[in-house]
């Protein structure tokens, strides 16, 4: 069945009126490419002459700034903690050790045992009414016993006063910001 002249003209008509849609959108897209290739270019202009400064001067005047003197304070707190360990808590160790090697080298010197040895002796020689009136202390493990106890607290308490020395908050540890007139350099 053949299609009437009527509907074929329609039909012609039709695809010309498509084929000239198909030419406008053609020419619109094309215009659209020559405008955002043109925003590009504007958009990297804008971000090279304004934003890149202001980026550039933001660094400079409050990121390198701060930067800088929180590398300072962490420096000073680091050789303050240094210098307290070096100068309190390292003596007072020090200090305690000693102090415990020197009792316990005295205990073994053999002058300080014949000591002991002599007193102990006095003691047998005592009359047997002085024996009954006193009494012999109980064997619980000597002088040495109680000496070495003392000097284990006395050590303990000087390492804990160092470490809290070592530990405890300054106020002039920290150091203060400082005012926007002292970052500027003087013209």
């Amino acid at each position: 069945m053949g299609s009437s002249r009527k509907r074929t003209k329609e039909l012609k008509r039709l695809k010309r009126s498509t084929s000239n849609v198909f030419d406008e959108q053609r020419e619109v897209l094309d215009h659209a490419n020559d405008v955002l290739r043109e925003a590009r270019r504007q958009l990297g202009n804008y971000a090279r002459d304004d934003v890149a400064p202001r980026v550039r001067d933001a660094y400079d005047q409050r990121l390198k700034p701060t930067v800088a003197s929180s590398l300072a304070a962490g420096r000073a707190a680091s050789y303050n903690a240094r210098s307290r360990i070096a100068e309190d808590v390292i003596p007072a160790v020090s200090g305690a050790i000693g102090s415990t090697l020197a009792v316990l080298s005295a205990a073994k010197d053999p002058r300080v045992r014949e000591v002991v040895k002599k007193a102990g002796k006095t003691t047998s020689q005592l009359s047997k009414k002085a024996q009954k009136r006193i009494q012999p202390p109980s064997s619980s493990g000597g002088v040495g016993k109680f000496i070495l106890l003392g000097l284990g607290v006395v050590a303990a308490a000087g390492v804990a006063y160092a470490a809290w020395q070592t530990l405890r908050a300054d106020d002039d540890l920290w150091i203060e910001d400082l005012e926007e007139s002292e970052l500027t350099p003087d013209a």
